[in-house]
């Protein structure tokens, strides 16, 4: 928009009580804003992709939801209700500056704040959340699946422990950081001897915090999400997440056609608008929009 001239400070002058939201990798300003990014260039920034990774390896980016979608998209949209609400009390509207990297650093906050309680004080991937502690990994099973385990508390990991078949008595204590490396490598030993559909009949109704870690196939066949109805298939068969988080009285209502492609709609909302076809035919020749139309297979 801000390219065609339409920014805040136009459009605010046209309507005080606007929420203009500027979604960025880097914000509006400091060194980086107007240089080139991508999710893992704002993870890195944030100091967040400095924990992430096992022991002995690369930090490792966490695929692009960190910042696109959760310190970006997500937080964005909060900044927008967060303005709207504040439009309620002064009846004014403003900019929403929403960086990714600060997203990212925001909701990270956790591990800012924890630093002091000892959860951080050892290097990447040896620490209690980073794939350090044997009662907080992922563990391989005979069939190549893999349970995910994060028995942090006493009284999960006894049950862990009383699953896998051991005696705790003979066991180092839970937070022996030194025989950590060995705890999972018995762990791991332990896991593999059973499938996955096996170790789910072992843990399943026990509060050891053990789980399958299920592929995007097996996810919306699992008993849980079946029951919850956590996925949903549209009219082409494909299948995906159902809108979250489930209100009690207004839930979402989810539609079951297939997502549009860029453009496929263009025209015709713009005709809902008022426009007419002789302009839309300028913003074609001036390529400020384009059309996706589908066109009939014969």
């Amino acid at each position: 928009m801000e390219k065609l001239g339409l920014g805040p400070e136009v459009l605010l002058h046209e309507n005080p009580r606007l929420i203009y939201a500027r979604l960025t990798g880097f914000g509006q300003t400091g060194k980086y804003a107007r240089s080139a990014g991508h999710d893992i260039n704002y993870v890195a920034l944030s100091g967040v992709l400095s924990k992430l990774g096992r022991k002995g390896e690369n930090p490792y980016a966490p695929l692009n939801l960190l910042a696109d979608f959760a310190g970006g998209g997500v937080l964005c949209a909060l900044g927008i209700i967060i303005a709207l609400y504040e439009r309620t009390i002064s009846g004014k509207g403003q900019v929403v500056d929403a960086s990714m990297v600060e997203g990212i650093a925001y909701i990270s906050s956790f591990l800012w704040k924890s630093q002091n309680l000892g959860l951080w004080n050892r290097p990447r991937g040896e620490n209690l959340l980073d794939s350090g502690a044997p009662f907080y990994e992922t563990y391989k099973t005979s069939d190549g699946k893999f349970m995910a385990v994060g028995a942090i508390e006493p009284q999960f990991y006894d049950q862990l422990i009383k699953g896998l078949g051991l005696d705790s008595s003979k066991l180092p204590s839970q937070l022996s950081f030194s025989d950590w490396p060995e705890m999972k490598k018995k762990f791991a030993s332990i896991f593999a001897q059973k499938t996955q559909s096996e170790w789910c009949r072992i843990f399943d109704g026990t509060d050891a915090c053990v789980t399958p870690v299920l592929s995007f196939d097996d996810a919306p066949l699992h008993q849980h999400n079946k029951q919850r109805s956590s996925f949903i298939k549209n009219d082409q068969e494909e299948i995906s997440p159902r809108p979250a988080p489930l209100l009690s009285r207004t839930p979402a209502v989810p539609s079951f056609e297939r997502d549009p492609f860029i453009g496929e709609h263009t025209e015709e909302v713009l005709l809902e608008y008022g426009f007419t076809q002789e302009e839309i035919a300028k913003l074609y020749s001036d390529k400020v929009i384009e059309s996706n139309k589908l066109k009939a297979n014969l």
